[in-house]
């Protein structure tokens, strides 16, 4: 039995795979934005280990949900599942100054793991839509560039890929990988979705507690439990470096 905790898992994929896990005996944590969606969750998954509640498009909250887990850890798998769609109209600045869909979809991820103890597994949702995004840390709050929301979830994804290889990379010890579900038809993908929901969950799932040898690696990119191709910038190590460190000065906690 593992012990999991699950960010952004009231509805959706993250839901989904806490269920997954749960079924399979093992022990999960899960987060909500609020004190409503916190019961909500509570009750469509009796099973659960607990559930930090908190806003991560604020800093302070992000640190308060990493707070509220680490209280209860250890764990042995984080999945970093929170994360917006597209935002198609205009910026959306969060209480810190920050373009939402840069905070919640990369820094959120990075802070909670950076304020945590190590656990033995980490995963990171992606998306295929990564392969579109830009490396642009010159302006990566769009304080300058006219709003593009498309461009702005694509270049959050490839970043949430890039987190994951870098921490890879920086944390050895660790099993580190990154996933793109596939267009499913959440909230978040929506209706014209057209790829398995059923399928959205499991990878995730399986990185955290199996001992599948094909699921017991680090620094890789999954799609359906097989390897999959990434942007060619991930693997930069500069660029990787440039990214947690950029993280790092935003929100004043570096990874160990």
């Amino acid at each position: 039995m593992a012990r999991i905790f699950i960010t952004g898992s009231t509805d959706g994929l993250g839901s989904m795979a806490a269920r997954l896990l749960a079924d399979g005996g093992h022990e999960v944590m899960l987060h909500a934005r609020t004190a409503e969606r916190a019961d909500e969750a509570r009750a469509a998954l009796p099973a659960n280990d607990g559930v930090a509640i908190g806003d991560v498009s604020s800093l302070e909250e992000m640190r308060s949900v990493a707070e509220q887990a680490a209280d209860s850890g250890p764990f042995d798998a984080v999945i970093h599942n929170v994360g917006l769609g597209f935002q198609a109209t205009e910026r959306i600045s969060t209480v810190d100054g920050l373009a939402q869909t840069f905070a919640v979809n990369v820094l959120a991820p990075y802070v909670i793991t950076a304020s945590m103890p190590q656990p033995s597994r980490l995963i990171y949702l992606s998306s295929k839509l990564h392969r579109r995004g830009e490396f642009d840390l010159d302006d990566p709050q769009w304080t300058r560039r006219p709003w593009d929301g498309n461009q702005a979830y694509a270049d959050s994804k490839l970043l949430d890929v890039m987190l994951a290889f870098g921490i890879a990379r920086r944390w050895p010890d660790v099993l580190v990988n990154s996933v793109e579900p596939g267009w499913v038809p959440t909230k978040l993908g929506g209706a014209d979705a057209s790829d398995d929901l059923e399928a959205g969950p499991v990878t995730q799932a399986w990185l955290a507690v199996s001992n599948d040898p094909a699921a017991t690696v680090t620094g890789q990119h999954f799609f359906h439990q097989e390897l999959a191709d990434v942007h060619p910038e991930v693997r930069s190590v500069e660029k990787q470096d440039a990214l947690l460190d950029y993280c790092a000065r935003l929100a004043d906690v570096k990874l160990a």
